[in-house]
Order: C-alpha cells, then structure tokens, then sequence
C-alpha cells in the first residue's frame, strides 16, 4: 500500500508506533513524551530490516540510544532471540518497558543509562546486531564505532546498523568494518556495515 508523504511523522506526532512485520505486525505502540525523540521510519525500517533479513532470526541485538525502542522491538517480532535497550531517558527506557510488557516480548533487557557506559561492563562477543541511532547534533557515531570496535563487544561477523543526518560526513570506521549498504530518506542517511570475523 502507497504511503502519503509524510504519514511516518504524523503517527509520530500522535504518540504511536507502528510494528511493520513479524510477530506483531501492525501493533501500535507507545512513543515517549521526550523532547527532540525521533523514532526510525517505517520506511527506513522497512528497508533496513529487509537488508538484515538472512540474519535477524536468532540473532542478539543491542539497541544503543533506542529511545522509542523501533529498531529493537521491530528485531523481536522479526525473530531476534534478544535485544538489549539502552537510554539515557528515563522516560524513554519506562515506555519501552510498558510496550514490551504489552506484546508480552520474551528477550528484551532495557537499560536506563549512558550508552558508552553500558558498551565498558559488555561482555566481549555479546552482540550480532548492532542498532546505533544517536541524537544527530551529538556527532557520537564515529566515536561510538570505535568504542565497540576496541572493547570487542561484537560477535564475529557482526553486523551494525548507522543512521545519521545526511549533511554530516560519514564517520570514520574501525579497521575491517565493510559498508554493505547505504542509503538516504529524506534527512536521513542510513547504512549497514558488516564486521570481518
């Protein structure tokens, strides 16, 4: 079904979230009242989930700054055996909590608190999927992706996903991370990067 131009923003605006497949497809959910939160479009998540379809089910995600928590209940309904969120809002991490609590989400883990502090105390090898959305005026991607990089928090052949405004150059990426994919919608500039083993 065609979309009309900006049909994503305005069911933003209203304080829902639309699952776009798997389990829950469809299921609307709860979008935090949070100054300057921007949920990933169903577009953009249409596309990104197709891209990690050979890879989703099973796989362990981590959802770093998930503020709506999208990228990672749309990983749960699409077969992820776990997704951890993470946010630095307390508001944000308490509606993930009443929306996992409503779909009844076995696998979700939601953590209140800074991004990078949560990426020191991983476990090596704790993620496949990796989801990395961070506020755009922070810049914090290539800083981010070198953090993970060095703290070795990916599975081998990991993979992660980047979102950024397309003005901003593209960061800067640790020594074996191959982008697969990379597109722009709208402000958006999007990719997926793989991790050589």
């Amino acid at each position: 079904m065609t979309k009309r131009p900006g049909t994503e923003n305005k069911k933003a605006a209203a304080g829902r979230l639309r699952i776009v497949a798997g389990n829950w497809r469809s299921r609307l959910l709860e979008i935090a009242d949070v100054p300057g939160l921007r949920p990933t479009s169903e577009r953009v998540r249409e596309t990104v989930f197709n891209w990690l379809a050979p890879r989703i089910a099973g796989a362990r995600c981590l959802d770093l700054f998930a503020g709506t928590g999208a990228l990672g209940l749309e990983a749960l309904s699409r077969g992820a055996t776990s997704v951890v969120f993470v946010d630095s809002s307390r508001r944000a991490a308490r509606t993930i909590e009443r929306n996992v609590r409503s779909l009844e989400a076995d696998g979700a883990t939601i953590h209140h608190g800074d991004a990078l502090q949560f990426l020191r105390t991983a476990q090596p090898g704790s993620f496949d999927i990796v989801f990395l959305d961070p506020p755009f005026a922070a810049d914090l991607l290539g800083e981010l992706c070198q953090q993970i990089a060095q703290l070795k928090v990916l599975a081998p052949g990991a993979m992660v996903y980047l979102e950024q405004d397309k003005t901003q150059p593209d960061p800067p990426l640790p020594a074996g991370w191959v982008v697969l994919r990379n597109k722009t919608a709208g402000q958006v500039r999007y990719s997926l990067v793989e991790i050589s083993a």
